[in-house]
């Protein structure tokens, strides 16, 4: 239910652009006022997002480690995995920003029996999860580059140097741009995982299957646009170009098609800052990774404790010994000592 819900509601969106535009003569609401809006509520929500994180204390090293730790100068430990100073951090942070390296490691548990038929717990390698990982992330990338055609005149050369390899094997016409194909790949694969594996479909929301299916439709909005449909891009390229000048202008030329592709990127820019897809930002502020493991080597305190004067012991004791000696308890110093 939770999968249907999600596609119902991206399916309900999508439809309301299209009969906004395309019947009901909101061209102006759709093409102007909606992507203003969500282009202010994405920077300032991600602002704020990232601002309160950062303001969050970490009192504490709490990082995430998975490897030997650095102990005895004869024993080799896991630089990277376990780092022990902000240069191996950094390098760690690197490796997982940009290959998903934690991913890439990651195992899943399956419940199996032994040959006497027994129940045991075995571990197996994922890497299918990093992949689709890999292609989903990386293809989005390169088609956000690739998009600033529109919102740039002349081109910067790296964006047409990259519109060139995407679609290098010039295939189909329109060219077919290899990033389309690896995206809805890794897509498949990700809402698939979540809906034929039986543990992720239990712990998976409507707002995960959402988020999925909304992006999804851009994608296939945006193959339909460029592919069956055949828009106008000239009159996009001049549409866009208004909207970044600040003085919008909406050519009769565009078809009603673009529009609920666009209506549904901003429904994405909208609601990314209050969703799970705000690890793009979260990720560098989380203090399991960004954090050297010294805690041994370091002695860390949280910087609000109230300055408490030292009470030992022997000083406990020389407050209550008379009452601990006439209940019983043992004490390091005997009355007749002290007089």
């Amino acid at each position: 239910m939770n999968a249907f819900y999600g596609l119902f509601i991206v399916c309900a969106l999508a439809l309301a652009a299209l009969v906004g535009v395309g019947g009901g003569g909101m061209t102006g609401l759709f093409a102007v006022a909606i992507p203003y809006a969500a282009v202010a509520i994405f920077v300032v929500g991600f602002a704020l997002k990232v601002m309160c994180w950062a303001k969050s204390p970490v009192p504490f090293r709490i990082p995430t480690t998975g490897g030997q730790q650095k102990s005895l100068d004869w024993i080799p430990y896991a630089r990277y995995d376990n780092p022990v100073n902000s240069r191996d951090t950094v390098v760690r942070m690197i490796l997982e920003v940009l290959t998903f390296r934690s991913l890439f490691r990651n195992t899943t548990a399956v419940l199996g029996k032994t040959p006497d038929g027994k129940p045991q717990v075995g571990y197996f390698s994922e890497k299918w999860l990093w992949l689709a990982a890999i292609l989903f992330h990386y293809s989005f990338l390169l088609i956000v580059i690739r998009h600033m055609r529109f919102f740039t005149e002349p081109v910067p050369l790296p964006i047409q140097w990259l519109d060139w390899a995407d679609s290098i094997l010039q295939i189909y016409s329109p060219t077919l741009y290899q990033t389309n194909l690896l995206f809805l790949a890794g897509l498949g694969w990700l809402l698939a995982r979540r809906l034929l594996y039986p543990q992720i479909r239990y712990i998976s929301n409507a707002a995960d299957y959402f988020a999925l299916f909304l992006i999804i439709g851009i994608a296939l909005s945006g193959i339909y646009m460029r592919y069956v449909a055949k828009v106008d891009i000239v009159s996009i390229k001049q549409f866009t170009m208004s909207l970044v000048m600040f003085s919008p202008v909406v050519p009769k030329e565009i078809a009603p098609s673009f529009f609920v592709h666009l209506f549904l990127v901003c429904v994405l820019l909208a609601y990314f800052p209050f969703s799970k897809l705000m690890h793009l930002g979260g990720v560098f502020l989380s203090p399991t990774r960004n954090l050297p493991n010294d805690s041994r080597i370091h002695h860390h305190e949280n910087p609000w404790n109230p300055k408490i004067k030292p009470h030992s012991y022997e000083a406990y004791e020389d407050d209550f010994r008379e009452a601990m000696v006439e209940a019983g308890l043992p004490v390091v110093k005997q009355l007749e000592e002290e007089a």
